[in-house]
């Protein structure tokens, strides 16, 4: 998977399609991430012992399918490509070619 915690992406589709955020953690088996504030559900908590029920908001995984990562100097959505320098594997650019 080619997005990383700490990327700062855009949902290309669904409900959030335009919107920007930060990844907060990679489901990698499940090829989903959870990004910070957005594609929020509400889950109901029933009553339990002496805690009141309650209606929680939180982010729900997205498909890794679904997000674009931003290139952080053109700040607009980029394809992600692969280059090997000093031995290590590292992420660049589609539109600039530059480092990510």
């Amino acid at each position: 998977m080619y997005l990383k915690k700490g990327d700062n992406v855009v949902i290309i589709s669904g409900k959030d399609k335009g919107k920007e955020g930060i990844i907060s953690s990679v489901l990698k088996t499940k090829n989903k991430v959870i990004v910070e504030n957005l594609n929020m559900v509400t889950k109901h908590v029933k009553p339990q012992g002496g805690v009141e029920g309650q209606i929680l908001t939180k982010e729900a995984a997205i498909d890794a399918s679904n997000v674009m990562l931003v290139d952080p100097k053109t700040k607009k959505p980029t394809r992600v490509g692969y280059e090997i320098k000093d031995g290590k594997k590292i992420r660049i650019s589609k539109k600039t070619g530059k480092e990510i």
